[in-house]
């Protein structure tokens, strides 16, 4: 495992030194990060489009980064995956995630999408990166709790579609060799195992399509997220380190009653202050040798940003698990030979 990493996403802003990618860089580095994911919807921050086509671009990045002991976890196409599939109940809400030519058009949303996942394929590779963090977007999101009942064939025909969508992208990413890891996330198609599974099947198990792992998603949904690490371990590529916490009681629950997040039973919290058991899924992801990045994504209810990212960096470092490379009980191994073995069981 790698890290600790952060998501550049909930800190950049207009002043410093969450201005510019070197500012938040060296930022980190101070804080004890190792490595930053890259939110890519806003070009002064890092150019997508150039990017794909400029290896020169890609290296002074790099660099420069590089200079303060920083590297690229990931880039992040998160808005852009969302406007891959847009239910027309969102248009509204989502207007402002695309690009300024395409924004009073949703038609063009969807080829605007794919196009920026293109460039993220190939950006990807020139960065000599391992693993890409999208979401999947939706059209089947307003039918999730089905009252009206679903149509027969309705689910079918949605992961058949966003399939499609996704198809060709998955091609360019498997080209890039970079796996192109799916933020599992309520408000997402993907949202849990069994929407993954439909959605892998949909796509005949394409080799590409892999999973960020989210506990704090999971803690929300009340799924059992380390038993997820031993269903899912060989397509989770890329890890969100981020804490949560449920406390229903008589009047909410899961849905949350519209609240705003500091009310809700079940809210995100900074490393350490909510429930999620991280002992646990380090010790799941040393087991099954994951080696991706280990990145703080904050997004606490309570917490100022700045607090939650400078304990953050500690507390992944803390938990990182540097495997072993020996068996605890090898001083007392015997050194016995095939024969021996045979004599042992009684076969001789």
């Amino acid at each position: 495992m790698k890290g600790p990493g952060i998501f550049l996403a909930q800190f950049a802003g207009a002043e410093p030194p969450f201005n510019s990618l070197e500012s938040m860089g060296q930022w980190a580095a101070q804080l004890g990060y190792k490595g930053v994911q890259v939110p890519t919807s806003d070009p002064a921050l890092f150019d997508l489009q150039v990017a794909a086509t400029s290896q020169a671009y890609c290296d002074d990045i790099k660099g420069r980064l590089a200079q303060h002991g920083i590297e690229i976890t990931e880039l992040s196409t998160h808005l852009q995956g969302q406007l891959l599939a847009v239910h027309p109940a969102y248009v509204d809400l989502f207007r402002a995630f695309a690009d300024p030519q395409v924004r009073d058009n949703p038609s063009a949303w969807t080829e605007w999408a794919s196009q920026q996942l293109r460039y993220a394929a190939r950006a990807s590779e020139r960065l000599g990166l391992a693993a890409h963090a999208t979401f999947s977007g939706s059209l089947l999101w307003p039918t999730v709790y089905p009252w009206p009942q679903r149509p027969a064939g309705l689910v079918a025909e949605g992961f058949t579609e966003l399939a499609r969508r996704w198809r060709p992208i998955l091609d360019a990413f498997g080209q890039a060799g970079v796996a192109l890891a799916y933020e599992l996330h309520p408000g997402e198609d993907l949202h849990d195992g069994v929407t993954f599974e439909r959605f892998l099947a949909a796509v005949d198990n394409h080799p590409a399509a892999s999973i960020l792992y989210d506990p704090s998603h999971f803690v929300l949904q009340q799924l059992d997220y380390a038993a997820f690490i031993d269903l899912y371990h060989e397509r989770i590529k890329a890890f969100h380190v981020k804490d949560a916490e449920f406390h229903p009681d008589g009047r909410s629950g899961v849905y949350g009653g519209y609240q705003e997040w500091v009310d809700r039973p079940g809210r995100f919290r900074s490393l350490g202050d909510g429930q999620i058991d991280f002992k646990r899924i380090f010790s799941k992801f040393a087991q099954y040798g994951y080696d991706g990045w280990a990145v703080l994504e904050w997004e606490c209810a309570l917490k100022h940003p700045e607090d939650g990212a400078r304990e953050g960096a500690p507390f992944i470092a803390a938990h990182m698990i540097r495997t072993t490379d020996r068996r605890f009980d090898d001083f007392a191994a015997s050194g016995i030979d095939a024969d021996t073995n045979r004599r042992v069981l009684g076969l001789d």
